[in-house]
Protein backbone atom coordinates (compact mmCIF):
# COMPACT_ATOMS: atom_id res chain seq x y z
CA UNK A 1 0.00 0.00 0.00
CA UNK A 2 3.02 2.57 0.71
CA UNK A 3 4.67 1.67 -2.50
CA UNK A 4 1.60 2.48 -4.18
CA UNK A 5 0.81 6.01 -2.60
CA UNK A 6 4.67 6.35 -3.46
CA UNK A 7 4.44 5.67 -7.19
CA UNK A 8 0.76 7.75 -7.15
CA UNK A 9 2.40 10.52 -5.91
CA UNK A 10 5.57 10.26 -7.88
CA UNK A 11 3.53 10.05 -11.58
CA UNK A 12 1.26 12.92 -9.91
CA UNK A 13 4.44 14.92 -9.47
CA UNK A 14 5.23 14.30 -13.13
CA UNK A 15 2.43 14.89 -14.68
CA UNK A 16 2.35 18.72 -12.86
CA UNK A 17 5.61 19.21 -14.22
CA UNK A 18 5.15 17.99 -17.22
CA UNK A 19 1.72 20.18 -17.66
CA UNK A 20 4.06 23.21 -16.64
CA UNK A 21 6.71 22.50 -18.60
CA UNK A 22 6.44 20.66 -21.44
CA UNK A 23 4.71 23.71 -23.71
CA UNK A 24 7.70 26.12 -22.64
CA UNK A 25 10.31 23.19 -24.05
CA UNK A 26 8.17 22.70 -27.15
CA UNK A 27 8.68 26.22 -27.94
CA UNK A 28 11.87 26.19 -27.29
CA UNK A 29 12.63 23.18 -29.33
CA UNK A 30 10.19 24.90 -32.78
CA UNK A 31 12.53 28.34 -31.86
CA UNK A 32 15.56 26.44 -33.89
CA UNK A 33 13.66 25.34 -36.36
CA UNK A 34 11.86 26.77 -39.66
CA UNK A 35 8.44 25.27 -38.77
CA UNK A 36 6.11 28.89 -39.01
CA UNK A 37 3.34 27.36 -36.34
CA UNK A 38 4.17 25.25 -33.40
CA UNK A 39 3.17 21.47 -34.62
CA UNK A 40 3.77 22.37 -38.38
CA UNK A 41 6.23 20.53 -40.29
CA UNK A 42 9.92 20.80 -39.47
CA UNK A 43 12.19 21.05 -42.83
CA UNK A 44 15.08 21.55 -40.66
CA UNK A 45 16.84 23.56 -37.50
CA UNK A 46 17.69 27.62 -37.93
CA UNK A 47 18.83 30.28 -36.27
CA UNK A 48 16.99 32.47 -38.38
CA UNK A 49 13.82 33.37 -35.43
CA UNK A 50 17.22 34.51 -32.77
CA UNK A 51 18.70 36.34 -35.78
CA UNK A 52 15.07 38.06 -36.68
CA UNK A 53 14.69 38.81 -32.70
CA UNK A 54 17.83 40.76 -32.14
CA UNK A 55 17.86 42.38 -36.26
CA UNK A 56 14.43 43.80 -36.10
CA UNK A 57 14.70 47.37 -34.81
CA UNK A 58 11.00 46.98 -33.80
CA UNK A 59 11.62 44.20 -31.36
CA UNK A 60 14.81 45.57 -30.43
CA UNK A 61 13.19 48.28 -29.37
CA UNK A 62 9.63 46.86 -27.69
CA UNK A 63 12.17 44.74 -25.61
CA UNK A 64 14.52 47.38 -24.41
CA UNK A 65 11.17 49.28 -23.53
CA UNK A 66 9.60 47.05 -21.76
CA UNK A 67 12.83 45.87 -19.64
CA UNK A 68 13.41 49.79 -18.61
CA UNK A 69 10.08 49.47 -17.74
CA UNK A 70 9.94 46.91 -15.45
CA UNK A 71 13.27 47.84 -14.11
CA UNK A 72 12.06 51.09 -13.02
CA UNK A 73 8.76 50.13 -12.02
CA UNK A 74 10.20 47.68 -9.88
CA UNK A 75 12.45 49.28 -8.16
CA UNK A 76 9.80 52.37 -6.85
CA UNK A 77 7.89 49.18 -6.19
CA UNK A 78 10.64 47.83 -4.07
CA UNK A 79 11.24 50.98 -1.62
CA UNK A 80 7.26 51.69 -1.31
CA UNK A 81 6.69 47.88 -0.49
CA UNK A 82 9.52 47.57 1.61
CA UNK A 83 8.80 50.59 3.52
CA UNK A 84 5.53 49.74 3.93
CA UNK A 85 6.00 46.48 5.39
CA UNK A 86 8.34 48.00 7.97
CA UNK A 87 5.94 50.56 8.80
CA UNK A 88 3.30 48.00 9.17
CA UNK A 89 5.23 45.68 11.15
CA UNK A 90 5.81 48.84 13.82
CA UNK A 91 2.29 49.90 13.94
CA UNK A 92 -0.39 49.66 16.40
CA UNK A 93 -2.73 46.30 15.88
CA UNK A 94 -5.40 48.00 14.83
CA UNK A 95 -3.01 49.77 12.17
CA UNK A 96 -1.31 46.65 10.70
CA UNK A 97 -4.57 44.86 10.53
CA UNK A 98 -5.99 47.73 8.35
CA UNK A 99 -2.83 47.76 6.09
CA UNK A 100 -2.61 44.20 5.90
CA UNK A 101 -5.78 44.09 4.71
CA UNK A 102 -5.67 47.30 1.87
CA UNK A 103 -2.92 45.30 0.62
CA UNK A 104 -4.86 42.09 0.04
CA UNK A 105 -7.41 43.83 -2.38
CA UNK A 106 -4.66 44.90 -4.95
CA UNK A 107 -3.21 40.98 -4.84
CA UNK A 108 -7.06 38.88 -5.10
CA UNK A 109 -8.39 42.51 -7.84
CA UNK A 110 -8.32 41.50 -11.30
CA UNK A 111 -5.73 42.96 -13.58
CA UNK A 112 -8.66 44.38 -15.39
CA UNK A 113 -10.80 46.03 -13.01
CA UNK A 114 -7.08 47.50 -11.69
CA UNK A 115 -5.97 48.84 -15.00
CA UNK A 116 -9.61 50.67 -15.95
CA UNK A 117 -9.12 51.93 -12.35
CA UNK A 118 -6.30 53.68 -12.97
CA UNK A 119 -7.01 54.40 -16.48
CA UNK A 120 -10.02 56.32 -15.00
CA UNK A 121 -8.38 58.03 -12.12
CA UNK A 122 -5.50 58.73 -13.67
CA UNK A 123 -6.54 59.87 -17.40
CA UNK A 124 -10.17 61.26 -16.95
CA UNK A 125 -10.38 62.36 -13.80
CA UNK A 126 -6.85 64.06 -13.26
CA UNK A 127 -6.03 64.58 -17.15
CA UNK A 128 -2.47 62.98 -16.83
CA UNK A 129 -2.12 61.97 -20.80
CA UNK A 130 -0.86 58.66 -21.61
CA UNK A 131 1.98 60.22 -23.78
CA UNK A 132 3.35 60.74 -20.11
CA UNK A 133 4.07 57.30 -19.35
CA UNK A 134 2.96 58.21 -16.03
CA UNK A 135 -0.01 56.48 -15.96
CA UNK A 136 1.77 53.11 -17.07
CA UNK A 137 4.82 53.90 -14.68
CA UNK A 138 2.25 53.81 -11.84
CA UNK A 139 -0.27 50.73 -12.95
CA UNK A 140 3.30 49.06 -12.70
CA UNK A 141 3.97 50.08 -9.42
CA UNK A 142 0.68 49.57 -8.00
CA UNK A 143 -0.05 46.11 -9.75
CA UNK A 144 3.89 45.51 -7.61
CA UNK A 145 4.34 46.74 -4.65
CA UNK A 146 1.71 44.70 -2.65
CA UNK A 147 3.94 41.62 -3.72
CA UNK A 148 7.05 42.99 -2.46
CA UNK A 149 5.20 43.63 0.81
CA UNK A 150 4.19 40.11 1.11
CA UNK A 151 7.87 39.07 0.55
CA UNK A 152 9.40 41.68 3.00
CA UNK A 153 6.51 41.30 6.13
CA UNK A 154 7.79 37.33 6.53
CA UNK A 155 11.20 38.24 7.02
CA UNK A 156 10.19 41.70 9.30
CA UNK A 157 8.06 38.59 11.67
CA UNK A 158 11.36 36.52 11.57
CA UNK A 159 13.89 38.78 12.54
CA UNK A 160 15.02 39.98 16.21
CA UNK A 161 13.50 42.69 17.08
CA UNK A 162 16.17 43.32 19.98
CA UNK A 163 18.50 44.46 17.26
CA UNK A 164 16.51 47.30 16.13
CA UNK A 165 16.45 48.51 20.04
CA UNK A 166 19.61 47.83 20.93
CA UNK A 167 20.50 50.24 17.85
CA UNK A 168 18.65 53.11 19.69
CA UNK A 169 20.45 51.89 22.96
CA UNK A 170 23.75 52.66 21.73
CA UNK A 171 23.26 55.71 20.09
CA UNK A 172 21.75 55.05 17.13
CA UNK A 173 18.67 57.27 15.53
CA UNK A 174 15.78 55.42 14.17
CA UNK A 175 17.16 56.41 10.43
CA UNK A 176 20.77 54.99 11.00
CA UNK A 177 19.03 52.15 12.62
CA UNK A 178 16.70 51.51 9.86
CA UNK A 179 19.34 51.54 7.07
CA UNK A 180 22.06 49.95 8.77
CA UNK A 181 20.83 46.92 11.18
CA UNK A 182 16.78 46.47 9.55
CA UNK A 183 17.68 46.64 6.24
CA UNK A 184 20.53 44.60 5.84
CA UNK A 185 18.11 41.89 7.62
CA UNK A 186 15.69 42.70 4.79
CA UNK A 187 17.65 42.27 1.74
CA UNK A 188 17.43 38.71 0.50
CA UNK A 189 13.23 39.20 1.21
CA UNK A 190 14.06 42.90 -0.81
CA UNK A 191 15.56 41.07 -3.69
CA UNK A 192 13.14 38.37 -4.12
CA UNK A 193 9.87 40.73 -4.06
CA UNK A 194 12.20 43.14 -6.34
CA UNK A 195 12.91 40.08 -8.72
CA UNK A 196 8.91 39.06 -8.62
CA UNK A 197 8.02 42.63 -9.61
CA UNK A 198 9.88 42.66 -12.04
CA UNK A 199 7.98 39.39 -13.27
CA UNK A 200 4.52 40.86 -12.58
CA UNK A 201 5.44 44.08 -14.49
CA UNK A 202 6.86 41.65 -17.35
CA UNK A 203 4.06 39.50 -17.73
CA UNK A 204 1.44 42.25 -17.15
CA UNK A 205 -1.27 42.92 -20.09
CA UNK A 206 -4.45 44.42 -19.09
CA UNK A 207 -2.83 47.37 -16.98
CA UNK A 208 -0.51 48.27 -19.72
CA UNK A 209 -3.27 48.05 -22.24
CA UNK A 210 -5.50 51.00 -20.17
CA UNK A 211 -2.31 52.59 -19.74
CA UNK A 212 0.04 52.40 -22.39
CA UNK A 213 0.86 55.35 -24.79
CA UNK A 214 -0.64 54.07 -28.08
CA UNK A 215 3.06 54.24 -29.72
CA UNK A 216 4.15 52.05 -26.78
CA UNK A 217 4.47 48.37 -26.88
CA UNK A 218 5.62 45.60 -24.18
CA UNK A 219 6.35 42.60 -24.21
CA UNK A 220 3.08 40.62 -23.66
CA UNK A 221 0.85 43.82 -25.53
CA UNK A 222 3.34 42.97 -28.40
CA UNK A 223 2.87 39.27 -28.43
CA UNK A 224 -0.79 39.70 -28.14
CA UNK A 225 -0.64 41.99 -31.27
CA UNK A 226 1.55 39.78 -33.31
CA UNK A 227 -0.47 37.00 -33.18
CA UNK A 228 -3.35 38.64 -35.02
CA UNK A 229 -1.40 40.03 -37.83
CA UNK A 230 0.20 37.84 -40.65
CA UNK A 231 3.92 38.66 -40.28
CA UNK A 232 5.44 34.90 -39.83
CA UNK A 233 8.63 36.03 -39.34
CA UNK A 234 7.98 37.97 -36.21
CA UNK A 235 6.00 35.35 -34.81
CA UNK A 236 8.51 32.81 -34.58
CA UNK A 237 11.34 35.34 -33.49
CA UNK A 238 8.53 35.95 -30.40
CA UNK A 239 9.69 31.87 -30.04
CA UNK A 240 13.20 32.87 -29.59
CA UNK A 241 12.14 35.62 -26.88
CA UNK A 242 10.04 33.55 -25.17
CA UNK A 243 12.87 31.13 -24.71
CA UNK A 244 15.33 33.28 -23.68
CA UNK A 245 12.98 34.85 -21.07
CA UNK A 246 13.06 31.09 -19.58
CA UNK A 247 16.12 30.61 -20.11
CA UNK A 248 17.28 34.06 -17.80
CA UNK A 249 14.21 33.05 -15.14
CA UNK A 250 15.99 29.66 -14.87
CA UNK A 251 19.44 31.37 -14.35
CA UNK A 252 18.11 33.81 -12.33
CA UNK A 253 16.66 31.11 -10.15
CA UNK A 254 19.23 28.81 -9.86
CA UNK A 255 22.24 31.55 -8.86
CA UNK A 256 19.70 32.56 -6.33
CA UNK A 257 19.37 29.21 -4.27
CA UNK A 258 22.52 28.74 -4.56
CA UNK A 259 23.82 31.75 -3.20
CA UNK A 260 21.57 31.34 -0.23
CA UNK A 261 22.58 28.18 0.22
CA UNK A 262 26.16 29.19 0.50
CA UNK A 263 25.04 31.92 2.70
CA UNK A 264 23.19 29.67 5.04
CA UNK A 265 26.20 27.02 5.30
CA UNK A 266 28.71 29.98 5.93
CA UNK A 267 26.27 31.18 8.87
CA UNK A 268 25.80 27.81 10.05
CA UNK A 269 29.48 27.38 10.48
CA UNK A 270 29.69 30.77 12.31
Amino acid sequence: MKITKKVLSVIWLVLILAFIYVPILLLAVYSFTDATMVGGAIDGFSFQNYITLFENEELRGMIGGTVALALGSALIAAILGTLGAIGAFYSKKTAKHLINYANQIPVVNADVVTGFSLCVLLVVLLGIGKETFVPLVLGHVVLCTPFVYLSVIPRLKQMDNNLYEAALDLGATPTQALFKVVIPQLLPSILSGFMLAVTLSLDDYFITTYTKPSTFDTISTYVVNATKGGQTDIKTALWALSTIIFLVVVIIVVLMNVLSGKKKTTEERI
